[in-house]
């Protein structure tokens, strides 16, 4: 249940604005009144509402003019015209130039209520599907979770034994594993399948943008905030929402994401008023949360709420079983997307996967087959293309490696590839981050951890 909706109630005759505030206040809405058209742009000018009604025939300014000066200001907010029988076609006209809907005098009680829910429900459905169809291309929820290996096979059936819950899930893994796959999978797998499934990046986003992007803001909140925002946990009521790395949420917004998950209720940026939502939360992290706890850096009761339900994705090198599956299918994706048909992967190439150590997991093996399917310019893919000489033979002597082999620490290896790759691209940080299948801050972190320089 969302917080009730904001109208504005413009009339320049008392009786029927008092009436029609009774009817609204009385049905569970907040309602504030405005005597003129000029009056009502004021309201609209010193904050945000869900929803205006307006009488037609008002002196100084009427309720057309109101209405296009509101669109003239860029405000899309919702106007239902109050009108005579006479002027019935002028209100029509009206509605072709932006009003949502128009209500004839006299008019019932039941009748006005209905016309305003009719019209907020249509405004709400209108914001979810324009925010889905920004969201369009951007994420490809069809993509399956390819594997027939042990280790994945153990957590897919974890993960279908969360799926029934509307419970709190924490997954953990290394970056590129597929994270956000299995909170898919969660979610369509659950009660809340067809219903709004969302996702935050919380490492992408300031501290104040991650507020408002999950609580929303009305308007004049902040500097910027020229409309109303409804924020991500109001969209998803009802679904699921995904917090992204959840251990970069700065600590003063730790405390209004406790709330939210203890309470379910908060308040947008900028308004007192307390907003209820049911909404399952699912976090993913590539950091040791506990580690991140003792620190300081993470709060210990959010932890503990947030993993409930804990889910360790494997990385790809625990599956290695799985690659030549996962090769197969980025191979036929690579051809829709580039035309043509699939290049396969030369003998040599397959052993140079298998050996790999892969620290960024299943993105950087898709990343390394669409750049080898791009470069190839026969049918068969050959290990040169592949680019994955170094540390590729140090991880796997399980496998008939050559003689001479050394075993190394799992760091080492990544150090030294993550090393290879800059230089490789000239120390261009995005684009190596891109060919390892990690993001440009995780990139950055190792960078600065192990003290890589650019050699002159």
């Amino acid at each position: 249940m969302t917080a009730a909706a904001r109208i504005l109630v413009i009339d320049d005759d008392a009786l029927m604005r008092d009436s029609l505030a009774q009817t609204l206040a009385g049905a569970g809405y907040e309602v504030v009144t405005a005597p003129s058209g000029r009056h009502g742009l004021d309201e609209i000018g010193r904050g945000s509402f869900d929803l205006v009604l307006t009488d037609l025939k008002m002196p100084n300014m009427n309720g057309i003019e109101m209405l296009r000066e509101l669109r003239r200001r860029g405000d899309e907010t919702p106007v239902i015209l109050l009108t005579a029988y006479a002027t019935i076609d002028t209100a029509v006209s009206a509605m072709k130039g932006g009003a949502a809907d128009y209500l004839t005098k006299p008019f019932q009680r039941d009748t006005v209520l209905v016309a305003v829910e009719r019209t907020l429900d249509r405004e709400r459905l209108k914001r979810e599907n324009d925010f889905f169809r920004n969201q369009a291309g951007r994420e490809d929820p069809s993509r399956p979770i390819i594997g027939a290996s042990r280790a994945l096979k153990e957590t897919l059936d974890l993960a279908a034994k969360y799926a029934p819950s509307s419970g709190t899930v924490l997954i953990r893994g290394e970056s590129g594993t597929g994270k956000e796959l299995f909170a898919r999978l969660l979610h369509q797998r659950g009660p809340r399948r067809g219903k709004p499934f969302l996702s935050v990046n919380c490492a992408a986003l300031s501290a104040g943008l991650l507020e408002s992007e999950l609580f929303g803001h009305e308007k004049g909140a902040f500097t910027g905030a020229d409309r109303r925002s409804i924020g991500r946990f109001e969209i998803a009521d009802g679904g699921t929402l995904l917090l992204d790395e959840v251990s970069e949420i700065d600590p003063r917004l730790q405390a209004k994401l406790l709330r939210v998950l203890q309470e379910k209720e908060f308040e947008r940026v900028g308004n007192p008023r307390t907003i209820r939502v049911d909404v399952r939360v699912i976090a993913t992290t590539n950091r040791n949360l506990e580690n991140e706890t003792a620190a300081g850096r993470f709060r210990e009761d959010l932890y503990f709420r947030l993993s409930r339900l804990v889910l360790d994705i494997p990385p790809l090198r625990e599956r290695a079983g799985d690659i030549p599956l996962l090769a197969a299918h980025f191979l036929g994706r690579a051809a829709q997307r580039n035309g043509g048909h699939p290049r396969r992967l030369a003998p040599g190439a397959a052993e140079a996967l298998a050996a790999y150590s892969w620290p960024g997991n299943i993105r950087e093996l898709e990343n390394q087959i669409e750049r080898a399917s791009l470069l190839c310019e026969g049918e068969e893919i050959g290990a040169e293309l592949l680019g994955l000489a170094v540390g590729a033979r140090e991880l796997r002597p399980d496998r008939g490696l050559s003689e001479g082999f050394a075993a190394k620490p799992m760091e080492e290896i990544e150090r030294a590839h993550i090393a290879a790759t800059l230089k490789h691209t000239r120390w261009h940080q995005k684009r190596a981050a891109e060919l390892l299948g990690i993001g440009v801050r995780t990139l950055r972190e190792k960078v600065k951890r192990w003290n890589l320089r650019q050699e002159n």
